[in-house]
């Protein structure tokens, strides 16, 4: 069952075309007369007959139709200019500051498999809802067609998908972070064989109607719904609406093939001025899009699609071609290029849910600049002092308040990444917020035990979810976004990174990262990190020369380390920094009851799942031992220079 076929009752190009000239004006008509592709324009004319706008607006991408789309954003209140030309900001409902987890489903029958971390719903009952909710919404509304590629047009991992919304806010948005491709979409399509259709309104953008927002993902028809939300992680549904289905195409169309990740992707510059790339995974509100920046240039910043190309390298590509990007902890010291971007004139940005001051300037928790006395954020009027009912104090940004700009606003943005060929990918990191347990930086010694790796990361829950809190599990940190068995996934990630179609010049190199190390984690009594957010430069270039066998290591049970020479080096290289012997010895001594616990923590939460890969179980298993074995032969504490001369 087809919700929107069901529901819209269009079944041909001919019926298509009909409703096109009821709805749409001379001006339109001749803009969607340039799309002939026979399922493109039924799925369009569905849509328009379940939602019932008053207007249809075809966005080719012109430089006049993204002015218009700006212009009614602005009228319809959905953004407000800000005092620096080109700035706007936009505020979600202050009890819809995040995903939408308890309301986010697939819509699946009973013999269907769905991830056991994800909500589900019959299709009988979900095609009631969608038109229970959906059905006339955009009455009063415009609908906005957008036609997109997620990643450049040409290259064999990017995806067409067609963004239709009553929400300027959001085509504003995909604008920025999408390559809107009016003039390639019939010829992707055809190339591809498929496409990704999104349907979203705001309806009403009323409080009392948050409980009654949904979104739906139908992976075998390759649809998203969302209503009555307006926060670009439901809503902007080509961004983790479609990275579903991208790994579902990864996990069963294409295993061992292609994987679609939760990562950024950036290159480190090495010596003779080379470039070696790297993705990395990270939870959201974990420190991607930073570490994205710590490299010499970037492609992407959270999303990334990979794929085994015939020279036996892993290339990957970025979806999006702009960032949208948590703004808190956002400043000069950490963030450099970025704040020359969100401060300086002559860029596009749309803030969200920040503190506007009455100079329609926006501020933010932790951009190390003083702070205004009053003003407007994301619950209304803000003055210093304010509390909730509680009497916490009201901050001045939502935690998870947002810029999005376009990535070539940045001048270490990369060329590459327009390449429909992607970027040939060395290495591979996998990290969370882990105040007290892993190292800054770890190699797996074998593609299995990297893979493990991102089977296990562990994280600080952060303000991305609306009603999580505590420490969990964040498998690959794209366990939200699998809809399928997890153990699929998993097979998944070993078949390609086990793909003999690899060649040995391009072998990946797979590590962990974690730059949340605190001092109390290593026997002080501060919460402070062990260490500096710059620092990340230093474990990078550090994995970029290991990817070239530049460097030693020291090998442990849970994989390669640095040697301390080599990382004095690099500090001193790199970021113009000294290095104690006695920061890298509490950085990188190996706690052994802490990671233990940790591996019995991923082995108890892995025996509740179904088939999974016993690859898994064993790797854990051996580590484990050795760790136990040199617990009780060495201690609980394990210092580097044990590893530098074993007994």
């Amino acid at each position: 069952m087809d919700p929107l076929h069901t529901l819209g009752k269009i079944n041909s190009p001919d019926q298509a075309n009909n409703l096109f000239e009821l709805k749409l004006d001379s001006t339109q008509l001749s803009k969607i007369s340039k799309i002939t592709h026979p399922d493109v324009l039924v799925r369009i004319a569905n849509a328009i007959a379940l939602c019932r706008p008053r207007k249809v607006f075809i966005n080719t991408g012109s430089d006049e139709d993204k002015q218009t789309i700006r212009e009614i954003a602005l009228e319809k209140g959905e953004e407000r200019a800000l005092a620096m030309p080109g700035h706007t900001v936009h505020f979600d409902l202050a009890g819809e500051q995040g995903r939408i987890v308890d309301r986010t489903y697939y819509i699946a029958a009973p013999q269907d498999l769905v991830s056991s971390l994800a909500n589900r719903m019959p299709p009988e009952q979900a095609v009631k809802q969608i038109e229970d909710n959906l059905a006339g919404i955009m009455e009063n509304l415009t609908m906005i067609v957008g036609f997109y590629m997620r990643g450049p047009v040409g290259s064999p991992a990017a995806n067409p998908a067609l963004e239709l919304t009553s929400s300027a806010y959001i085509s504003h948005s995909a604008e920025l972070l999408y390559r809107n491709a009016f003039n390639d979409f019939d010829r992707e399509v055809i190339q591809k064989g498929y496409f990704f259709t999104n349907i979203h309104s705001e309806g009403l953008n009323r409080t009392e109607d948050l409980p009654s927002a949904r979104v739906f993902m139908d992976r075998k028809h390759q649809t998203t719904y969302a209503w009555k939300c307006t926060y670009a992680g439901n809503t902007l549904l080509l961004k983790k609406g479609n990275h579903r289905f991208a790994v579902d195409m990864a996990v069963y169309r294409k295993r061992g093939k292609e994987l679609a990740e939760h990562m950024f992707i950036t290159g480190i510059g090495g010596p003779g001025g080379r470039t070696t790339w790297c993705t990395g995974a990270a939870p959201s509100g974990c420190g991607k899009t930073t570490t994205a920046m710590a490299g010499n240039v970037f492609v992407g910043d959270d999303l990334a699609q990979m794929w085994i190309a015939q020279d036996g390298s892993i290339r990957t590509i970025n979806p999006e071609n702009g960032i949208f990007g948590i703004v808190e902890g956002v400043n000069v010291e950490g963030d450099p290029l970025l704040m020359k971007v969100l401060r300086q004139p002559g860029h596009e940005v749309i803030w969200s849910n920040v503190l506007i001051d009455e100079e329609l300037k926006p501020h933010w928790v932790g951009n190390m600049e003083p702070a205004p006395e009053k003003g407007i954020n994301f619950q209304g009027n803000w003055h210093r002092g304010k509390t909730y009912d509680n009497a916490e104090p009201v901050p001045i940004s939502h935690p998870n308040s947002r810029y999005t700009l376009a990535s070539d606003n940045l001048h270490n943005y990369s060329s590459e990444a327009a390449n429909p060929e992607g970027v040939v990918t060395r290495i591979f990191t996998y990290s969370g917020r882990d105040a007290d347990t892993m190292p800054p930086v770890w190699v797996a010694k074998n593609p299995d035990a990297g893979v493990v790796i991102g089977a296990c990361i562990v994280s600080a829950t952060t303000a991305t979810e609306v009603g999580v809190t505590g420490v969990k599990r964040a498998p690959w940190a794209n366990a939200p976004f699998i809809p399928g068995a997890l153990g699929d996934y998993m097979d998944a990630q070993f078949k390609f990174f086990n793909n003999p179609d690899i060649k040995e010049p391009f072998k990946p190199v797979m590590a962990g990262l974690n730059y949340f190390l605190t001092h109390r984690a290593r026997g002080g009594d501060s919460d402070k990190l062990l260490g500096e957010k710059r620092d990340v430069k230093v474990w990078l270039a550090w994995l970029e020369r290991y990817a070239h066998n530049e460097v030693r290591h020291l090998s442990t049970p849970i994989g390669n380390l640095p040697c301390y020479d080599d990382l004095a080096g690099l500090f001193g290289q790199i970021i113009d920094k000294e290095y104690p012997r006695s920061l890298y010895d509490m950085q990188f001594a190996l706690y052994t009851k802490k990671i233990i616990r940790r591996i019995e923590l991923q082995e108890k939460a892995y025996e509740r799942e179904e088939n999974l890969p016993e690859t898994l179980f064993q790797i854990l298993s051996e580590q484990k031992t050795a760790l136990v074995h040199l617990k009780e032969k060495i201690g609980d504490i394990i210092m580097p220079e044990f590893f530098e001369n074993p007994i």
